[in-house]
This record gives C-alpha cells, sequence and structure tokens, in this order.
C-alpha cells in the first residue's frame, strides 16, 4: 500500500493551511496493521514544513513521528525536492540539523542521513545556493551537503539514468520537468513533478508540483493517471507562474473529476470557488492520509 499525506496544501504565502508539501508512506501491509511504514518520503519540505511536521504527529496513525513530543526526524527516511523555493526547501536546515545531531546514534555520535533525491541540477544548486549558509560550518570544520544527507541526483530526461526511484521495489516515481518559472523559454529553470507507479497493479498517480498550465506537456499523463493532484492558483493574474483556476476548468470533464486541487490560497472556502467540488474531485485536504495504491 502506498499513501500521501499533504503537511499542508495552501501556496507560499498562505497562512491557514501551511505550505504545500507531502508525505508519502509506503506499507506492506497498511496502517491498520503496522505501528509505522516500511519507508517514508517527503515531497519537499519548506519554511512551515516542520510546523506542519510537529501538528501531524500528533494526529491518530502518525504516533511513529513522535519522540517524546518532538518530530522523530529518523522517521523520515528520504525527501524529494521539486525546486528550489523556500516554500518547497526551507525546512531542510531543521531536519539536517536534527537528523545528524540532535538524534545522533550513541555509538559513534553522528546521526542518520536521510536520502535526499532530486534532479542533478536541482541538487548542483541547492547546496550553494539555500543551505550552504546555515549548514556550511559546524564544531568540526567545514561541512558538504553529504554530511547531512545520502544524495541520490536523477537525469530525468536521460534514459542512462538513474532517472527514477522506487519504494519497497513496487512503488516507482518518475519526475518530469515543469514549465514553472520561465527564463528565457519553456522549461529551462529546474523544477519537476513526479508520476507515481504501482507495478504490481499497473496504475499510476500524477503530482504535478509547482506547474503553469501545461495541458500540451502534461495532458497524456494526466489521461493515463488514475489520479491527479495539481497546483492551483485561485486568482486571475496576467502571466502567472502557477496553473490557474480557470484554465484548470478547460480540462476534459474526465481529468477534471479526478483532479485533487492543492497549493491554493486562504480563500479556497470562499462561495466564489463553491463550484469546485462539483466540477472537480475537490481540493485536497491537509493532514488527511489519501490512499494511492492499495494492495494487490
Amino acid at each position: 500500500m502506498l499513501t500521501l499525506t499533504f503537511l499542508g496544501v495552501g501556496s507560499a504565502f498562505a497562512k491557514r493551511n501551511f505550505q504545500s508539501n507531502a508525505l508519502v508512506e509506503a506499507w506492506s501491509e497498511g496502517p491498520h496493521r503496522q505501528a509505522a511504514p516500511d519507508d517514508t518520503l517527503l515531497i519537499d519540505f519548506g519554511s512551515t514544513g516542520p510546523l506542519a511536521l510537529h501538528q501531524l504527529r500528533s494526529r491518530p496513525g502518525f504516533e511513529y513521528l513522535d519522540s517524546e513530543g518532538r518530530i522523530s526526524y529518523p522517521a523520515i527516511r528520504r525527501v524529494f525536492i521539486t525546486h528550489l523555493h523556500s516554500d518547497h526547501v526551507g525546512g531542510l536546515e531543521e531536519l539536517a540539523i536534527m537528523s545528524r545531531y540532535f538524534f545522533a546514534e550513541a555509538a559513534n555520535g553522528q546521526g542518520r542521513r536521510p536520502q535526499l533525491i532530486a534532479a542533478e541540477e536541482v541538487i548542483e544548486r541547492l547546496w550553494e545556493n539555500c543551505l550552504k549558509g546555515g549548514l556550511g560550518a559546524h564544531h568540526a570544520g567545514l561541512a558538504q551537503l553529504t554530511d547531512y544527507f545520502d544524495v541520490l541526483p536523477l537525469h530525468p530526461e536521460d534514459p542512462g539514468g538513474p532517472d527514477r526511484f522506487t519504494m519497497l521495489g513496487r512503488y516507482e516515481f518518475v519526475p518530469f520537468p515543469t514549465h514553472h518559472i520561465q527564463v528565457q523559454h519553456p522549461y529551462d529553470w529546474p523544477s519537476y513533478g513526479l508520476t507515481i507507479h504501482d507495478r504490481a497493479a499497473d496504475e499510476s498517480v500524477l503530482y504535478s508540483a509547482d506547474t503553469r498550465f501545461d495541458y500540451e506537456g502534461l495532458g497524456g499523463m494526466m489521461q493515463e493517471a488514475k489520479l491527479i493532484f495539481h497546483e492551483v492558483q485561485l486568482e486571475e493574474q496576467p502571466d502567472p507562474v502557477h496553473a490557474l483556476l480557470s484554465e484548470l476548468r478547460t480540462l476534459p470533464p474526465d481529468i477534471r473529476r479526478k483532479t485533487l486541487l492543492y497549493h491554493y490560497s486562504d480563500a479556497w472556502d470562499s462561495a466564489l470557488y463553491s463550484f469546485v467540488a462539483a466540477e472537480f474531485a475537490g481540493f485536497a485536504q491537509p493532514q488527511h492520509r489519501y490512499t494511492l495504491f492499495a494492495d494487490a
């Protein structure tokens, strides 16, 4: 079984529902039979990620994330980073420090390093542009990204790869480029979504990550997916860097009906957007565990 729980579902500047980061859990038997999953993956961990994870640890079914009132960071085995905006990477410094120092193993003083997964071009910029200022020095001298993480760089557009990763050998995660920030031409700023494929059931789920409306690029994956998590911007804006709700309403009805919208602003429950429940699968709910794939 594979499940996905949004730590938060808000846009970068939303204040009510935390930022849009997600916890993926892989289970050999399922949450009703296991106290903890076999494997865990965060899809992004932004500035509000630690607060959201701290709240999640107190909810029924997520007790394994608690360690004497604190977040049990060793329970987070892996992190996939879609891109480098702070609502997607702003919590990594805390995760790194807590994993390496607070939860250090008594035997050798070194904490467990979570696996950090991203496209190579994202990883290359992550340390220098985002993390080095806070993590680049410690009491023993200078540090590198690999002092905190077991790094797995991916090459999404190179079949010679690696271009994907798996959980439990059954669930395959394949990154794809998204049309988010455009410097000179589409896809020239590194940003990635994920398709998640269940090899046993031959089914897939699409996680858009941050992207402009891009049916031309994503339409084939949308058609194949049994469930879609798609980011949305509710408010109209000229030349947006996110998918406008008005644009997503132009998707074919069969695609809309299997699409849960996330990354929305604090106005999501206004009467202005009451039509979403009828036209789409609805707004994704924060800290609700969605089943992506059940047992085969």
